[in-house]
C-alpha cells in the first residue's frame, strides 16, 4: 500500500511537469522557427535574440544576477537602422541633397511606423512585456524590431544584417518612393514654420501622471511666442512632440483660412 502511494504520488507530481517541459519546449521550437522565417537567417545564439523581445517591464535575472532587457540591443538597432537606412536613400537618390535624405530617413524610422512593421511581422505574440500593458498602444512593438535588428547584427555581423534590414524589412513594408513624397515631420514643420514667419517656437513636455503599472505617458505642449497654440499625447517625448506639432499646424491652418 505504501509503495503504491508513493508510485502514485511520483506520477502526480512527473506528469504536470513532464508537459511544463514539453510546451516550453514546443514554444522555444516555434520562436527558433519564427525568428528563421521573419529574419530569413539560421540563428546562432539564440539567447540574444530571446533577448531582444524582454521588454524593460518584465526583465528577467541572467546567470551573473544582472537584470536583462532588450534595451542594449535597441540601441544598438537603432545606429544600425539609421546607418543602413541612410546609405540606401542615398544611393537610391543621388541627385537629393543632404535636407531631402535626413528628413526621408527620418520617416523610416519613426517609432509609429517601426510600430506598424513589427505588428505586421507579427513581433506581438513574442514580446515579453508586463501583462498591465498593452503594447499595440506603446512603442514596445518598435523598440523589439530596433532590438531584433541590433541581435542579427550581434549574431551575424554588419553585412547579414544590412541584408536583413533591406530584403525583410524596406523592400517588404516599406514604398520609399511614397515615403519620400510624405511629409509628416510635424516638429520640422512647425519649426520651418517659425522661421519663415520669424517666429519662436518651443514645446514643453512633462510625463503624465499614470498608475502603477502602465506605460508611461508624455504631453507635450507647443508654444508660439510663448502662447501655447496646441498639445499631444504619446508615450515618448517624441511622440508628445509630433501630435503637438501637427495640432499646433491644424490651429495655424485654420486661423489662416478663417
Amino acid at each position: 500500500m505504501h509503495l503504491w502511494y508513493l508510485k502514485h504520488c511520483r506520477k502526480a507530481v512527473i506528469k504536470p511537469l513532464l508537459h511544463i517541459i514539453k510546451l516550453f519546449s514546443l514554444r522555444r521550437e516555434k520562436f527558433y522557427s519564427f525568428i528563421k522565417k521573419t529574419t530569413g537567417l539560421t540563428p546562432g545564439d539564440i539567447s540574444i535574440y530571446k533577448q531582444a523581445f524582454i521588454h524593460k517591464s518584465a526583465m528577467i535575472k541572467g546567470k551573473d544576477k544582472r537584470f536583462i532587457n532588450n534595451e542594449r540591443l535597441e540601441y544598438l538597432g537603432d545606429a544600425m537602422l539609421g546607418a543602413i537606412v541612410a546609405n540606401e536613400l542615398y544611393n537610391r537618390f543621388p541627385n537629393k541633397n543632404e535636407g531631402f535624405l535626413t528628413k526621408t530617413r527620418s520617416r523610416i524610422v519613426n517609432r509609429s511606423l517601426l510600430n506598424d512593421i513589427a505588428l505586421k511581422m507579427g513581433m506581438g505574440k513574442w514580446v515579453n512585456a508586463q501583462s498591465k500593458i498593452d503594447i499595440s498602444q506603446t512603442s514596445i512593438l518598435g523598440d523589439a524590431l530596433e532590438a531584433l535588428i541590433g541581435a542579427v547584427y550581434v549574431d551575424k555581423g554588419y553585412q547579414v544584417c544590412e541584408k536583413f534590414v533591406i530584403d525583410k524589412i524596406v523592400h517588404q513594408y516599406i514604398d520609399l518612393k511614397l515615403v519620400a513624397r510624405k511629409d509628416s515631420n510635424y516638429k520640422s514643420l512647425l519649426i520651418e514654420w517659425g522661421q519663415k514667419h520669424k517666429k519662436s517656437v518651443h514645446f514643453i513636455t512633462e510625463e503624465k501622471h499614470i498608475s502603477e503599472g502602465a506605460a508611461p505617458t508624455f504631453i507635450a505642449r507647443a508654444a508660439i511666442e510663448g502662447e501655447v497654440i496646441g498639445q499631444g499625447e504619446g508615450f515618448s517625448k517624441k511622440e508628445a512632440q509630433q501630435n503637438a506639432a501637427r495640432n499646433t499646424l491644424k490651429e495655424l491652418h485654420n486661423k489662416e483660412t478663417n
